[in-house]
């Protein structure tokens, strides 16, 4: 029997790629507005509980009428200190971690996401809390050296991640010979990152992962892993109709990384079924499969944040849930990260929901990438230029004259409007 649209689950359908989009209009808007609320002395739970709220009064705002399109959180708000490198997201009844909260000058990383009939779309950026609300400081030393490789890392990632000739001009023996070409391997990926790195004097976080995204899951089957360790291994490289989430996370100490010795407040359903004995583990679960689906959440999240501490060791235990276990960099040293969702269309690559362009011209390094390797891929488009487009483009460009400057970032903001028309 031949599939149907209706069938389709992925961005070849017309339905889905909508779904996506209106999720990242959702999760951009509610990270621009949760990066205005970090200043000095705001407690990181009070932050997170308020953008949990705001997150689902968007989506409350959307697909009103059908009730068959399940809405929700694809990951909890997480505001991460300086030197943590996994997502935070702290409880009330944990009195010494609700107690946590920002401070000036300190590099925090904001991470959060909605997700509209499964299809999820999760945007992080690393910010540097003002001295004052709305108060923007020129940024310098090595704040400066990390951010900025950072950004020149992300933009390497994702034109790496671009499937070979896609965007390739010329005639069309030379657009064979590019679509000819394999994509780069997983270690010639991180040897790239590694250079940006490098050139900033900073290193990649140990596991930094990329994923496949899928209906209802963000960690699908393929996957793309810098710096790792352990044995650790990338599977595939992105195609043409896939959603991708893209992280790049680096340190201004080792990379390496350490559990902390804290609860872990962020878990998410897995496959695995098991016959839970406790009456309160199975109650704990249910309420997890009715509000979350297999998507992240916060203990902070369920009704009674603390018989769901009880109620999922058991859960925890048995595999039906899965922890992300709190970790943060090996020395203490400050850490960013950058969190993209993006779509491989066959225009190129689009930025569903992305981290705001960074202001080149506030941050001040004396230093800067010379690899000639890096520089040259960063100087190639993410899209195809359309011509039923250009005047859009024309438009756009006065904006983006900031990030001219740099070598990676001139269309930033031109890539939803030349790429994601299927």
């Amino acid at each position: 029997m031949a599939e149907t649209t209706a069938d389709i689950e992925n961005i070849s359908n017309p339905d889905v790629l909508t779904k996506y989009k209106t999720a990242s209009g959702i999760s951009q808007k509610v990270l621009e507005e949760v990066s205005g609320w970090c200043v000095p002395g705001a407690k990181i739970v009070e932050l997170c509980q308020k953008g949990d709220a705001l997150l689902e009064s968007e989506l409350a705002q959307v697909y009103k009428n059908n009730k068959k399109i399940s809405k929700g959180v694809a990951t909890p708000c997480t505001i991460s200190p300086s030197s943590y490198v996994t997502p935070f997201t702290p409880l009330v009844s944990d009195t010494e971690d609700a107690a946590i909260t920002i401070k000036a000058g300190e590099l925090v990383k904001i991470q959060l996401g909605a997700q509209i009939d499964g299809y999820g779309a999760i945007v992080g950026n690393t910010i540097v809390v003002p001295e004052e609300k709305e108060k923007k400081a020129e940024i310098t030393g090595r704040e400066a050296d990390l951010l900025l490789a950072t950004h020149y890392a992300n933009e390497l990632l994702l034109r790496l991640i671009i499937p070979p000739g896609l965007l390739a001009t010329g005639s069309e023996e030379e657009k064979q010979k590019a679509s000819a070409e394999k994509p780069p391997t997983q270690a010639k990926i991180s040897s790239l990152v590694d250079k940006v790195a490098k050139a900033y004097d900073v290193h990649v976080v140990q596991h930094t992962t990329s994923w496949q995204f899928e209906r209802n899951e963000i960690e699908g089957k393929k996957k793309i892993i810098l710096s790792p360790a352990d044995g650790a291994k990338g599977e595939g490289s992105a195609e043409v109709g896939e959603v991708w989430g893209v992280e790049v996370g680096l340190s201004l100490g080792s990379g390496k990384v350490k559990e902390l010795d804290k609860r872990s407040t962020l878990l998410r359903r897995t496959t695995t079924t098991y016959g839970l004995k406790r009456p309160s583990s199975r109650q704990v679960l249910s309420e997890i499969v009715k509000k979350f689906g297999t998507f992240p959440f916060s203990l902070r999240q369920l009704d009674d944040e603390r018989a769901g501490k009880v109620g999922v060791v058991e859960c925890i235990r048995s595999g039906v849930l899965r922890e992300y276990k709190p970790a943060a960099e090996a020395d203490g040293s400050p850490v960013s990260r950058l969190f993209t969702t993006i779509a491989i269309t066959k225009n190129g690559l689009t930025r569903l929901a992305a981290p705001p362009p960074l202001d080149l011209e506030s941050i001040k390094s004396d230093k800067k990438i010379e690899d000639e390797e890096v520089l040259k891929i960063l100087e190639l488009p993410t899209s195809k230029s359309t011509g039923s487009k250009s005047k859009n483009k024309k438009k756009k460009k006065k904006p983006a004259k900031k990030a001219a400057a740099a070598a990676a970032a001139e269309e930033d903001d031109e890539d939803d409007d030349s790429s994601d028309e299927e």
